[in-house]
This record gives structure tokens, sequence and C-alpha cells, in this order.
């Protein structure tokens, strides 16, 4: 429920605080205090369109808070975790909307100090409150909204989810088989076709990274080919039949008989030729490792320049790179696989959707015999209050259109409340049949009996009982306290006789301010003699007379 809104400088408003409990609140006041001007805010806080003419003159923003008490298992909490703020707003806490509107026009919106978008408050706001008025379009007289609440007075919501997921199942259902039966026939159409390139494929077997490979490969031949004769010329030098390591060897030998003669002269070459020798040793092991590497046979080349041009050739036939051939070869064997034995799934995949539109079908059935039920005691349920609110001579019923052609995730019923308002005119939906006066009793007649079902737990009703008095605008406060012993009910009101009913009485008032240069609108709660003197003051107007001070306290004490 709400427990308190705070305002800022919002047109008339400058700085506003009201607290608010549970049971029937009433605010009254005098025409263009400024009632309209506080539904405007609390709307703004609710989500509902922003206006920079809401901005108080002078300032530069305008801010509105509403402070809701909700309970662990009210839908609200679920539109938190739908929209991962759950986490911001713990089960126990309270929930706080609060929207600043700037003078520019721009708007911020947030959630327990979380910005979020406007229409996330906007579904936040739809789930707390409902604003219901003369001519309010957004609550019971919008159409959309007709057969929820029928589920809701049947109790036959968890039927509507099981309809719902059945539609799902359904839908999927179809739209696998469909699905499969336009591959089949696409595979059908494009067999021949596949055939001959699996054939094709699958004798060329391509690999992934084998273009790479090759390519690599050839290029380290074609390099290699180029070096090889340097690489024998340097060996024949060093290790062929011109070689000079024989003679060098000998030469050492010669030197080493020597070396006892003369060692200092001997031993400093013989060593430096020894190292020589080894070092041309190791450069000839080099050179035949690199002649080996090297040596390679030509029709190697052949092959492998053969294999990349057939791989590249295919690639542009297929239209995709080389390496993508084998998954393509692969795809167009799963496509004949699926022409092969598509056909059994196919039957397989139908019958599972004639199963699933079948179990939908007598779930939609049972759901649309379920609401006709349902209508029947919700039309007796609302007949039943119309007499006391004069409108004894009007008639309400629940019109529903079934129509499997029409099927969908909420069922085969199209559902509308629909009012006749004198015997022999001819009935119509509630919106467009109901006058503005009879639209709020109807309104109210409806609220009564679906209060505990599919309701919001804060409803406001902005003066409802307009163009109606005496006895209708005490049934309708009658009819307003009895809701609210389920829900918070705010009620804006010029009838006294509902005012008396209130559990809490708020008057608005405007107060001239610098010397009555601007005017502020104030809200004051009132109790015991002064909630007495704002209903003689409805009752009696501008002079406030005795005769009007004892007929409201009849009026509160036949209240209490």
């Amino acid at each position: 429920m709400l427990s308190r809104i705070s305002i800022r400088d919002i047109v008339l408003i400058d700085r506003l605080d009201i607290d608010f409990a549970d049971g029937l609140a009433v605010l009254t006041g005098e025409t263009g205090a400024g009632k309209s001007i506080l539904l405007d805010a609390f709307a703004l806080a609710l989500g509902a369109r922003g206006d920079q003419a809401l901005v108080r003159q002078g300032a530069e923003q305008g801010q509105v808070t509403a402070v809701f008490e909700v309970k662990r298992a009210h839908p609200a909490r679920a539109l938190l975790s739908a929209h991962n703020l759950a986490n911001d707003v713990p089960a126990e806490d309270d929930l706080i909307l609060r929207r600043v509107q700037f003078s520019d026009g721009r708007t911020r919106a947030f959630v327990n100090d979380q910005p979020v978008s406007v229409q996330v408050m906007k579904e936040l706001g739809a789930a707390l409150v409902e604003i219901h008025g003369q001519h309010d379009e957004r609550a019971l007289v919008d159409a959309a909204t007709h057969r929820r609440l029928l589920d809701a007075f049947g109790a036959l919501e968890a039927d509507a989810v099981q309809v719902q997921a059945l539609w799902e199942a359904r839908r999927a259902a179809v739209e696998a088989a469909d699905a499969h039966r336009a591959d089949v026939e696409r595979a059908k159409r494009e067999g021949d076709w596949l055939r001959h390139a699996v054939e094709e494929l699958g004798k060329l077997s391509p690999q992934t990274g084998e273009e790479t490979a090759l390519a690599d490969r050839r290029t380290g031949m074609m390099q290699a080919e180029k070096v090889a004769e340097d690489l024998r010329d340097a060996h024949d030098v060093i290790a062929g039949a011109n070689s000079s390591v024989p003679a060098l060897a000998g030469v050492v030998r010669r030197l080493e008989r020597r070396a006892a003669q003369a060692p200092s002269l001997v031993e400093p070459a013989v060593k430096a030729l020894d190292a020589a020798l080894t070092a041309l040793e190791e450069t000839r092991g080099h050179l035949e490792q690199a002649l080996r590497t090297a040596d390679f046979d030509p029709a190697e080349l052949e092959r492998i320049e053969e294999r990349l041009f057939a791989l590249r050739a295919a690639g542009r036939k297929y239209n995709v790179p080389v390496d993508e051939l084998a998954a393509l070869a692969a795809k167009y064997k799963a496509d004949i696989a699926l022409i092969d034995a598509g056909e059994d799934r196919l039957k397989a995949l139908t019958a599972a959707a004639a199963k699933a539109e079948a179990d939908y079908a007598v779930a939609a059935g049972t759901l649309s015999k379920a609401r006709a039920k349902a209508a029947t005691a919700l039309d007796k349920a609302v007949n039943a209050e119309l007499k006391p609110l004069k409108l004894e001579r009007a008639k309400f019923s629940t019109e529903i259109v079934s129509d499997a052609a029409a099927a969908g995730p909420n069922g085969i019923d199209r559902v509308e409340f629909w009012v006749q308002t004198n015997p022999g005119t001819k009935p119509g939906p509630l919106m467009k049949i109901a006058s503005g006066g009879e639209l709020a009793r109807f309104l109210l007649a409806l609220k009564v009996v679906l209060a505990d079902r599919g309701s919001a737990p804060t409803l406001v009703f902005d003066e409802i009982d307009t163009g109606v008095g005496g006895a209708v605008a005490d049934a309708i406060g009658v009819r307003l306290a009895k809701l609210a012993t389920g829900v918070q009910v705010l009620a804006v009101t010029h009838a006294p006789q509902v005012a008396a009913q209130a559990d809490r009485h708020y008057v608005i008032s405007k107060d001239a301010l610098e010397k009555g240069r601007r005017v502020a609108s104030r809200v004051t709660e009132v109790a015991a003699e002064k909630r007495r003197e704002e209903i003689a003051r409805m009752l009696a107007g501008a002079e406030i007379t005795a005769e009007a001070r004892a007929a409201a306290e009849r009026l509160i004490k036949a209240a209490s």
C-alpha cells in the first residue's frame, strides 16, 4: 500500500509530505485548491507522461516520491526480478518510486534510488496502484483487461497459465515440423546435385588446413631447388676430386714428424692446420645434410601443385574457402541423410504438432467453459451492486466470443464487459454506452466485486461521485468503505456522504504566500471538530450554518 508521498516544486505545490495508512482516505477541498495537481503529481511517480508545465514557476525541476509497503509475494517483486532490480530492493524494505521532472521537459525515474526507464516505472506503478475516474480508459474500461479480471474472479489464473504454456508448446511443435518439412523439401529439390557434390568432394577428400600445409611445402621445395646447385659446388670444393683436404692432411703428417726437431716452430702451425681440417670436416657434414634435405622428387612437387589446383578449383566451384570444403561435404552428406531419413522424422514431428494442437484445444475449450460459468457469477454479483447505486434499471453482462480460429496464448475467448442502461435499449461495450456518471458507478460496482481478486493494493478514485448526490452519494461512500476493508482506497470527492465514510480525511487548500504574490497548495489531515467543519462546508457551501454542522455530525455518526 501507499505509505507516503512527497512532492517538491510541482505547479502550486512547493513542498508537501503526506503519510497514508490502510482503509479509506478522502481528499476534499474547494474547486481549484489543487486536487487535480496532487493526482497529476502522483501519476508522474507511477510512470505517467512527463510535462514541463508541471514544474513550479521559477524552479529548475520538480520531484515526486511515492513510498509503498509491498508484501514479499506481491507481483511488483516479480517485476523487480525481471528487470534485475531485486537486489536493490530487499524483500523486507519499502519500495520507493521517485520521478524528477525538469523544466526543459526531460524526466528521470528511480526505483530505490536506482535509475530505471520510465517504462519500468510504469509497469511497477500499474502493479501497485489503479487510478479510476469518470473517463479513465486505463482502468476497468479498457477491454484488454477484462479477460484477466474475469479469470481472477473465477480463480482461473492457473488454468490460463496452463493454456498459455500449451500454446507455446503447440507453437514450438508446429514451427519444428514446418522447419523440418521445408528442409526435406529443399533437400529433395537439390537431391541430384547434392549426390553429385558429395561424390565429387568424397573423391577429393579435402582436409582442414591442407591448403596451407601444401602451399608451405611447395614453397620450401622451390626454394631448395634454387640453392641445391650452390650447395653441391661447395661440397665439391671441400670433398670432391679437387679438394685440398688430402694435401693438407699430408702436410700435417710431415710437420708432425719434424715437431721433435723444432717444436716451437712446428707445433703452432700443426695446431692451426688440425683446427682447419676439423672445421672443414664439420662443413662437409653440414653440406651433405643440406643436400639430403634439398633433395626431392620433382614428381612430388608436381603432385603438390596438382592437389592445390584441384582444392582451389573446388573452393571456387562451391563458393567457399578451401578450408571449409570438408565442413561443406559433411553438410551435404547430412542433407542427403535428411532426404533418406527425413520422411520418418517429419512424420514424428507432425504427430507431435498434432498432439500439441489437441492438448491446447482441450485446455482452451475447458477454460472457455469455465470462463462462461465465471461470467454468469460475475454478472450476478455486479448487478446486485447496481440498485443501491441508482442503476436499478441498468444491466451488466460479460460478453464472451469464442472462436477456435482466433486462438492465441490467452485461449479462444474475447471477453468484454457490456452494459444496458435502460430496458429496451441496445446493450454495448461499457465505455461506449455508459455516461460519465454511470460509468463511474459501474466501475465502482465492478471494483467492489473484484476487490480481492486481481486488484492493485491501492485504488484511487477521482471524483467518481460527480453529478450524483443524496442516496447515490451515500451508496458510493458505503461501497468505497467496503472496498477499503480489503485494499487501500484514496478518494478525491465533493460528496459529504463519501467524506463521512473515511477512516482518514485530508483537506486540500491554497495559501497566499509572499504577501499575496503567489499561492501554494497545502494538504492537512483533519479529525474531530475540524473534520465535521469540512463536511459541513461541503454541505452548506461558503456560509456554514448550525444545521449544516448538525447534518455533518449525523453523517459521521451514521458512517461510524
